[in-house]
């Protein structure tokens, strides 16, 4: 069909000197040496199951959207990244990641609105102030980390937990929590400048040579969630949805369509007309937050354009 043109469901390449391979929900990552090359797909996940279709330009849409965020915010956090040979395509240092999601949420929304309407008062040692009301602002944005799962649900799990349990130590989380919050600060005001705001994100890092990096990708809309600035208050005030900028939307079409990743529901058929919709959103949320036209082009070989462009830059 039309609409599954330019997509990538998965990659099977054998580059020269590799040494590893890894499938993610998303990206495909191939080891070589020291370096890794990721590879960003067109399939798209929620409540952790990968959706049955892939969406047209959704990898190419997080690829540069990581890239350009990685290199803005490089004076605030030193990151992973060396090289974007391909749209689809990020090169740049193996790192050891810390096996924690560092998730900052600067409003009530999402799982943790979720969390808060069903009474909980406590998220990942994290007091909640009574009286909010979905999309509320918080005081304060809170950090909730996850544990990162190799499959299935990640897990909420305090700073606490983490320290002991070794996956990080007491300076190292104290260090992931300063770039957290400087992330998001920055974060926060480039959407703000774009019209847009930074509800909550989520940021992974790991160690390289005794350095802590930034690492994967940063502010996509599979990391993040954006609300639109313009008549937020006025949504609030009158108790109506927030028009969002995420994957959220996602979520709830399945939510609609009784899936929520929960065991013996079934992962519903995905139409033409909603694949192309989540394609123009991912497109429209690149162009919103770069300010660039996206580069939409086809190409009938994607992964062997994909495959010549690593192997060009390997050889240099």
């Amino acid at each position: 069909m039309e609409v599954d043109s330019h997509c990538i469901s998965e990659t099977r390449f054998s580059f020269p000197g590799q040494t590893g391979f890894y499938r993610g929900k998303v990206r495909e990552v191939y080891t070589i040496g020291n370096r890794l090359v990721m590879v960003a797909t067109d399939r798209i996940s929620a409540f952790d199951h990968i959706l049955p279709r892939p969406i047209p330009w959704k990898g190419q849409v997080l690829n540069l959207l990581a890239a350009h965020f990685l290199k803005a915010t490089s004076d605030v956090v030193p990151n992973w990244l060396e090289a974007v040979p391909h749209p689809n395509v990020s090169i740049g240092k193996a790192c050891t990641p810390f096996p924690i999601e560092m998730v900052i949420r600067g409003y009530l929304t999402g799982h943790a609105w979720r969390i808060y309407r069903d009474g909980g008062r406590v998220l990942c040692g994290q007091e909640l102030p009574e009286g909010m009301k979905e999309h509320d602002r918080f005081p304060e944005p809170i950090i909730t980390p996850a544990t990162k799962a190799e499959s299935g649900h990640d897990e909420d799990i305090t700073p606490e937990e983490i320290i002991r349990r070794g996956l990080a130590t007491e300076e190292e989380y104290l260090e992931l929590e300063t770039y957290t919050r400087a992330l998001y600060r920055m974060g926060t005001d480039m959407a703000s400048e774009r019209g847009l705001i930074l509800v909550d994100t989520k940021y992974e890092f790991g160690r390289h040579d005794g350095e802590i990096l930034l690492i994967d990708e940063v502010h996509t809309p599979d990391s993040s969630r954006y609300f639109y600035q313009d008549g937020y208050e006025a949504l609030q005030a009158a108790g109506m949805p927030q028009q969002q900028l995420s994957k959220e939307f996602v979520r709830e079409w399945l939510m609609a369509h009784g899936f929520q990743g929960l065991e013996g529901q079934v992962m519903p058929d995905m139409p033409d007309e909603f694949v192309e919709q989540v394609s123009m959103r991912y497109r429209a949320l690149y162009e919103l937050l770069t300010g660039a036209t996206f580069p939409k082009t086809s190409d009938p070989d994607l992964p062997g354009t994909i495959e010549a462009a690593v192997v060009d830059w390997l050889s240099q």
